[in-house]
């Protein structure tokens, strides 16, 4: 412990020295902050350590720090979270979702076998009364179990969940990557006419993401039938072709070299197969890429490519519909390592998505840090990206298995689904990091009641109420006899725009005086004063002015 004290305090020091080199520089917010969240973090480890030494003396104190990959949320940090669900929730509403919720934790075997490789990062639970139970990977299975088991009153459904998930992965705490987090999910399940309800699932995508304002992003689109196709063609064996996909979908972490390397070495790939699919995985482009595509007559003689193909024709014209095409890049490199989705798939990037590059130009999304056994713990989060932002595709099998089989062998229920789950952490890191805490504003009072000389607590009590009961946010000190100028220093700290301030020469007139506590104009002096009779209605116009 002593030696990782010595690492985290000499960690600490310089990059404390990086933070202050770039605000002397005159760097902007967005470069200083995620390094200021760094240092933030290396401080809490070293709280934590020396948390762990003092339980050792003190047999009644505890070590103070969350779990890991978990964290604690602060006023000004929900304030800007509840933004984010509330901005989410509106455009979801607006496209005439209903809402449902599914336990935070299934049985085991409904999620087993859902999530290819990454089904090791799903939390189990001990066995309580007979049932083996886990902690939801995400809101989909979930989704799609529910629909089985209530399919004849849900045949068709918009829906959109907002929760938290859990995941036994390696967390980078200033990047939003966690281990248990929140996502925005929107589905739409039914039957339909082909690439209608995807094509408004991607509108929805867009409207979400700009709407929360987190700068220019990027929709990478594929096709599982046409990534699917191009492996047959290609000649990967039926069984490798998910653990194939699963390699290529991390082209946008490594160079097509370690991916080939992956295929071929670790998953048996013939090399001459893996040079094949390279030729076509590199490719990205819109609508150009697609007529490129619809030229090879080796890919278009595969029935899974065809149909694929024929997919991504729709889907270009819908999207020039809902004019959402530019956002848009046709990426053959996509493949998401779900096992469940069987037709269109994406995800929404940033510029902070991918992770910052080396001296030597080649990122680096690995590194991680040792512990004091000298085992890769957590990973080092200056090397990490933030990662997609949003994702999701089609899952027309899912329903059906859960729903048994009839004497053919065919899904008693099927229920076609597409859908996108957003990633509320990711995005709340990018959002943090444009702005200063002190900016925030956390609570929604609008009007201060102050008073000035004697006490009037009684006083500043019914202004308050009469305030509370015109459904005026307000709010005063709770001090018997307060001072002015706390009183003003809340207002200026809280963000408190309007000021309602009493005095005794007020109160035997009927008076009360409004000042703008925003302003720094000292014309306006004391505030302007009203009869009592006239503050709601002038209190107000005003708020309806901010």
């Amino acid at each position: 412990m002593a030696d990782r004290k010595e690492e985290l305090t000499q960690a600490i020091e310089v990059q404390a020295a990086k933070v202050r080199q770039l605000k002397a520089e005159g760097a902007e917010k967005t470069v200083v902050e995620p390094e200021a969240a760094i240092l933030r973090t290396l401080h809490q480890e070293l709280a934590g350590l020396e948390g762990v030494k003092k339980t050792k003396t003190a047999k009644n104190s505890f070590t103070l720090k969350t779990a890991k990959g978990t964290k604690d949320y602060n006023d000004k940090e929900m304030a800007i979270r509840e933004k984010v669900f509330s901005t989410i929730t509106k455009v979801f509403k607006k496209h005439g979702a209903v809402t449902i919720d599914t336990p935070v934790f299934e049985l085991k075997e409904i999620l087993s076998g859902k999530y290819g490789e990454d089904s090791k990062l799903i939390y189990d639970l001990a066995d309580q009364g007979g049932e083996e139970c886990s902690l939801r990977y995400d809101l989909t299975v979930p989704f799609a179990r529910f629909l089985a088991m209530n399919g004849k009153e849900y045949q068709n459904l918009k829906r959109y969940h907002i929760a938290k998930v859990y995941r036994r992965d390696q967390p980078a705490m200033t990047k939003g990557r966690m281990r248990e987090f929140y996502q925005c999910d929107f589905d739409i399940a039914g039957s339909y006419d082909p690439m209608i309800p995807d094509a408004e699932i991607l509108r929805i995508l867009c409207e979400a993401l700009t709407n929360l304002d987190l700068g220019k992003f990027t929709v990478k689109l594929n096709h599982r039938k046409i990534l699917d196709g191009i492996f047959q063609v290609c000649g990967v064996p039926e069984a490798n072709i998910r653990p194939i996909s699963s390699a290529v979908d991390k082209l946008d972490k490594l160079p097509w070299e370690d991916v080939k390397k992956e295929m071929t070495q670790e998953k048996g790939l013939d090399a001459e197969v893996a040079d094949k699919i390279g030729e076509y995985v590199k490719l990205k482009g819109s609508r150009d890429l697609l007529e490129k595509l619809l030229q090879d007559e080796v890919l278009t003689k595969n029935k899974n490519a065809a149909e694929g193909l024929a997919d991504m024709g729709l889907l270009f014209d819908f999207m020039d519909a809902f004019e959402i095409t530019h956002l848009m890049s046709f990426d053959l490199s996509l493949a998401r390592g779900l096992d469940y989705y069987t037709g269109i798939i994406y995800e929404a990037v940033t510029e902070k998505s991918a992770p910052p590059p080396k001296q030597d130009g080649v990122v680096d999304d690995k590194k991680k840090k040792k512990n004091k056994n000298g085992e890769e713990d957590e990973l080092d989060e200056s090397t990490v990206g933030v990662g997609s932002i949003a994702a999701g595709g089609r899952y027309d099998n899912l329903v059906g298995m859960f729903s048994g089989t009839n004497k053919k062998g065919e899904p008693n229920l099927k229920i076609p689904c597409v859908g996108v789950s957003i990633g509320v952490e990711r995005v709340f890191s990018i959002l943090m990091a444009k702005q200063q805490s002190a900016d925030i504003k956390s609570n929604e009072t609008e009007v201060y009641v102050i008073s000035v000389g004697d006490s009037l607590l009684k006083e500043r009590m019914q202004l308050a109420k009469e305030l509370w009961d015109n459904d005026i946010k307000a709010s005063f000190m709770f001090k018997t006899k307060p001072k002015l100028d706390k009183q003003f220093a809340v207002c200026e700290k809280d963000h408190i725009p309007l000021a309602v301030i009493i005095g005794t020469d007020e109160l035997e007139k009927g008076l009360v005086r409004i000042k703008d506590m925003r302003s720094k104009d000292e014309s306006q002096g004391g505030g302007i004063s009203i009869t009592r009779d006239e503050m709601v209605a002038t209190l107000k116009s005003k708020l309806a002015q901010l």
